[in-house]
């Protein structure tokens, strides 16, 4: 079983940066194409921005394209989502998880299109 644990949360101001990490057990990381979600409080859960299993192709949640990068290292088996510019509104939980289709070329967006998850981390953007 996939295992995925993230890191790099915290607390930004608004205007910040930060980068979060995704680092995945097993040998099949780089056969797959990875999303981060988020959730915020009392909100459903957002995507927020996916890379296929070569890093071919992304894609973005429109509240965060321009600000947000997805990109992977297959040889770390690790998944990053660079985040600038913060806003209060990216304040959630931020979540990475494995796509269910092997070497897919297409992103998914939605949450049943994706079999294992982390814990999350915490990004709190302070006004």
């Amino acid at each position: 079983q996939v295992q995925l644990v993230e890191s790099g949360g915290g607390l930004v101001l608004a205007g910040g940066s930060l980068t979060l990490s995704c680092i995945t057990s097993g040998r099949t990381f780089s056969s797959y194409a990875m999303g981060w979600f988020r959730q915020a409080p009392g909100k459903g859960q957002e995507f927020v921005a996916a890379i296929t299993w070569n890093a071919g192709s992304t894609y973005y949640a429109d509240s965060v394209k321009g600000r947000f990068t997805v990109s992977r290292d297959n040889t770390k088996n690790t998944v990053y989502l660079q985040m600038n510019s913060l806003k209060p509104e990216d304040t959630a939980v931020y979540y990475c998880a494995k796509d269910r289709n092997y070497r897919t070329i297409y992103l998914n967006i939605r949450a049943e299109d994706y079999d294992s998850w982390g814990q999350g981390t915490q990004v709190t953007v302070s006004s």
